[in-house]
């Protein structure tokens, strides 16, 4: 089977889209979808194209190594501006072949080693500069070539375990702080950026998910302050809905753009849950970015956004459902409270 083609197929059976791979691997969509129809062109040569294969293979879940193999087979250029490593690079030069220096038997065996150690070193010399050009190619190209999208993740004062659900966000960053001014700056702040966050309050709440979500009827009352009163999900007999679904969740409705710095959520007692905060323009959840998220956790979980986000629409995604008392597995949400800027 093609590269491109097992790459596409262990994506849609990870239940990725292009989009979510671009995300996680920092690799343009374009780029990713000409891989798929094992197209390499846009890659920038076969340093770039194996990097990129490997990327993607670990994010669906398949095996790089066999794919490597095939594109070196299949597709790769011979010669060392191919290498891929210092040692391959040097293992191609000890391979091509060294002209030929002067004959110095006229002048002795002391002359002739000298000469050997010279032209030796010089070899060195122009391997070590060509992998550090292709090092260096190999950094720019990352740098242009990745989406620019802001990773944000919960703050690190949360009481509770927050860790990555994309592989390539970036870890927790301070918010902010404001410095001492030394002289009055010649340019005012705009007002959004000098208002304070405050609590913002949905226009409705919705269940969200396959078949229109959990519990429809109790999604309004995730917002109240009262235990055992909030919106739960149905119970399901494993913690991934059973193999049935890929996440069930609320989705929050501001009436308009507002801009999240925060957002505090009530859960129940038993840890386990794992869930998201997305953030976007339209009530899709490929329309809805990946703010913030925690994992395995319980109780009242905070998350402070590393950058604000800025959407009508704010989605609580669960990925995994903690254990309830009877045995199957339940997430319980109330007291939902948003913090940021109308």
């Amino acid at each position: 089977m093609p590269i491109g083609q097992t790459l596409a197929e262990a994506r849609h059976q990870a239940g990725l889209t292009v989009a979510e791979v671009s995300e996680r691997t920092r690799i343009r969509e374009t780029i990713i979808r000409a891989i798929e129809d094992d197209d390499y062109s846009a890659c920038g040569g076969d340093f770039y194209a194996r990097g990129h294969i490997r990327s993607i293979a670990k994010v669906v879940g398949t095996d790089p190594e066999p794919l490597i193999r095939e594109y070196d087979t299949a597709h790769r250029a011979p010669g060392a501006l191919s290498a891929v490593s210092l040692a391959e690079l040097l293992a191609t030069s000890e391979q091509a072949p060294q002209r030929r220096g002067p004959d110095l038997s006229a002048a002795g065996g002391a002359a002739a080693s000298t000469y050997s150690t010279v032209r030796h070193r010089l070899n060195w010399i122009v391997v070590l500069g060509v992998a550090l050009a292709v090092a260096l190619g190999f950094g720019v190209y990352r740098f242009l070539a990745s989406p620019q999208q802001t990773a944000v993740t919960p703050s690190a004062a949360s009481n509770h375990a927050a860790t990555g659900h994309y592989a390539t966000h970036t870890g927790p960053n301070p918010a902010p702080k404001a410095s001492a001014a030394v002289a009055p700056s010649p340019v005012a702040p705009s007002p959004a950026m000098a208002a304070p966050a405050r609590g913002l309050t949905p226009v409705s709440v919705a269940a969200f998910g396959p078949g229109g979500g959990d519990n429809p009827q109790l999604a309004r009352q995730a917002i109240g302050d009262r235990p055992g009163a909030g919106w739960r999900t149905d119970w399901y007999g494993t913690a991934r809905f059973g193999n049935l679904y890929g996440g069930t969740g609320l989705l929050l409705d501001m009436g308009r753009p507002v801009t999240l710095t925060a957002v505090q959520i009530a859960l129940g007692q038993a840890r386990g849950a794992s869930l998201q905060v997305r953030v976007g323009a339209a009530p899709a959840l490929a329309n809805l970015r990946s703010v913030a998220h925690a994992a395995d956790t319980g109780g009242v979980v905070r998350l402070r956004l590393t950058r604000p986000a800025r959407g009508r629409y704010v989605l609580i995604w669960f990925t995994s459902l903690p254990p309830n008392p009877s045995g199957t597995f339940q997430a319980e949400v109330w007291n939902v409270r948003l913090d940021g800027r109308a």
